[in-house]
Formats: structure tokens, sequence, C-alpha cells
């Protein structure tokens, strides 16, 4: 069996795990297996802290030489919502119409299979080879991200480990296999505001104190001016307002107090510290006094990786596979590269991200094969 068809084999036996997180479902125990079997060794790790669901963790490696290459990604995903709309069962790995069906199909089951398949294969070729593949996989990605990818990196240090490189197989790419490469991520900062007001009867609103207004002047000031214009290598910072709960299903009652949720993906102009001194700031000039500012713990700070030969490898085998050069960029979510970046340079590439967690995720056949080669010629430059 090619590494490709490998990896396809191995991408619906992950499928077939529900491991909604913090749930593993039993796929670190399958990845675990094959690498095992190819000479890896490999350690299951559970960690815990107060306030989180436990989570399992898988660290492999072969090797013991420099450099070291290591990948990364998580076998955990969102759930699958309503499983009466997906065209198959969310957890069932189908194949149809040349692609895979499933949760994590694309997030990303099928890179951590594409790479895991791409290590055994060349793994098994050189088996002499000089230097080291590891394996970084966490099972709270989706999650609070506490028990995950920062605890097993502390745990790697404290072992020894070093990593010259990391590639996370995130799916980048936003129209085509190839067309982007991430090199850095926004940081990401989420806050909360609570007005008190004074509740009654909507008919004597002279012996009442309304919060909703006040809450409204609060938000406006936040949203009103754009936080930046953008930096070199970053969008504009935004803010989004997620809800605003007032909790009052009354229809003649002026509620006591409302309460709204806001999120910041903030570039490298902005430290959690520095944007939250801002918010501050805004909210001095429309707040009555009777407001609580509060922000949830940061753990993710806007960061870039500068171009090395690394960079440069993994541009020339995407190219050599696709035809396309891959653009960098820093745009999207947060990742798990936030923590890995602490430890090595960290680059992020795998698949087309279009149906990430949503209905009937799914991914080209012909996109995990090639995907797969890629990482087999990365390896084989990388070592070279």
């Amino acid at each position: 069996m090619s590494s490709s068809s490998k990896a396809v084999d191995l991408c619906r036996a992950l499928i077939r795990c529900p491991s909604v997180t913090p749930e593993d479902g039993g796929a670190l125990g399958i990845l675990e297996d094959r690498l095992k079997a190819a000479g890896f060794s490999t350690h299951r790790l559970r960690f815990s802290e107060p306030g989180t669901p436990d989570i399992d963790n898988l660290y492999a490696r072969i090797g013991s030489g420099a450099p070291c290459l290591v990948f990364a990604g998580h076998t955990d995903v969102v759930p699958p919502g309503d499983t009466a709309a997906w065209r198959f069962d969310p957890f069932s790995g189908e194949i149809a119409d040349g692609a895979l069906w499933g949760r994590g199909a694309s997030d990303m089951k099928g890179g951590i299979a594409a790479f895991a398949a791409a290590a055994l294969d060349y793994v098994a070729a050189n088996p002499g080879f000089k230097g080291s593949i590891g394996l970084l996989i966490t099972g709270d990605e989706e999650g609070p991200a506490v028990n995950g990818t920062v605890k097993l990196l502390e745990w790697a240090a404290a072992q020894g480990e070093h990593f010259d490189h990391c590639l996370v197989g995130e799916p980048t790419n936003v129209e085509a296999l190839g067309d982007t490469i991430k090199i850095g991520r926004r940081g990401s900062l989420t806050g909360t505001l609570q007005v008190h007001g004074t509740q009654g009867h909507v008919a004597y609103p002279q012996r009442a104190d309304n919060p909703i207004p006040h809450l409204l002047r609060l938000l406006t000031a936040l949203i009103e001016t754009p936080l930046d214009a953008g930096s070199a290598r970053f969008d504009p910072s935004h803010l989004e307002i997620l809800s605003v709960d007032v909790g009052n299903p009354a229809t003649n009652i002026i509620p006591a107090s409302a309460r709204a949720r806001f999120n910041i993906r903030f570039n490298d102009r902005w430290t959690p510290q520095t944007l939250q001194d801002e918010i501050k700031r805004r909210c001095a000039g429309a707040d009555s006094g009777r407001t609580d500012l509060s922000f949830d713990p940061c753990n993710a700070l806007a960061f870039v990786t500068e171009a090395d030969h690394f960079t440069d490898l993994v541009v020339e085998a995407i190219a050599a596979h696709t035809g396309r050069i891959a653009h960098f960029s820093t745009s999207g979510g947060t990742s798990d590269a936030r923590f890995i970046r602490a430890y090595c340079p960290v680059i992020e590439f795998g698949l087309v991200g279009a149906t990430m967690h949503k209905v009937d995720e799914c991914v080209p056949l012909a996109d995990i094969d090639r995907l797969t080669t890629i990482y087999r010629e990365i390896l084989t430059r990388y070592f070279a």
C-alpha cells in the first residue's frame, strides 16, 4: 500500500473515533499503535488542571540526533451539530464522490494522517537517516487548550527534547491545496462588560435606571474607532461583539443589569496588557460608573515566524507537487502554533479549510494523497 493510500486508511480510522473535545474516542491509540510498530518511541500523557477536563496527549519520536523536525496536530474535533443534517454519519468516514466525509476530515485528522503516513514511509525507506522526526499530538486544541500542547511541550522540554523546526498540519489553504502557509497568528482577547442599573416598572422609568442604554453607549465607544490600520504582516485588529444578554422575559420590567461579551483578534501592534488598557480608556469616556469590566485569561499572543531555509524548503516542496507558490499569511483564528513558537520556529500547512467545522465536512481524496506526497518531499529535502 502506498503512503497516500495509507494516509486515507488512517484518516478513515481516525474519523471513526468520536473524539469530540475532551474525549479521545480511541484516536490516539490508533495513531500510537502504527507509530510504535514502525519503531517510534511513544509516550501517552494525561494532563489535568482544576476546572478543566483531563486531556490525553501523544508524543512520538524516532531518531536521537539533530536536526529534529516535529509535526504537530490535534485529534480532537468540534461537535457535529445536527447529525440528521449530514449526508453521512459524521463519524463513519464514508468515501463518496471522490471525497472522504466526516467530522475532522479537514480539521485536522486528514493532516495528521498525511504527515504520519509520510513519516512512516520516509523512515521505512531511510532506516539510517541522520536526524529525528517527532510528533506532538493533542486532544485539547478545540477546547480550553490548557491540558494539551502547552503542557506537552513543557513535559518534552523537561525530558531534554529539542526541536529544530515544527510543521503544524492545520487546514491553512483557502481555495486550493498549496495556496497558503501560515507563518504567524493573531492574538485573541475576550472581555465582559456588566452594567448595573435599578429594576423598576416600565411605566415609571423615573423610579428605575435602565442599564441597557448605558451598555449600548459603552459598546459604541468600543467599536466606533478602529483599533489600528494593520501592520506590515498583519491585517487590522478588530473587535467583535459576541453577545448582549439581559435575561428579561417580561415586557413591563426595566432590568437590573445588562451584560455583553466581546472578542478582539489583535495584531503585533498590541500586547494583551496594552489592549486591555485601551479598552479601559475607551470605556472610561462612556462609563456611568456602574460598570464592571473583566477579561478572560489570554494565552494567545500575536506572533510571526521569520523566513529561513525551512520556510523556503516548504515553499519549494509545495510548488514541486502543486505548481503553486504558497502565500504567507497570518490570518485566521488561533492554533497550537502559539505555544510551539516558544520552543522552535513553527509554520502551518495542511489541507483546504473550506468545510472545517461545517455540516458535511469533507476533503477530496486527491488532496490527502497530494498532501502526503508534499510532506514526504519536505522530509526528503529536510534530511538531505
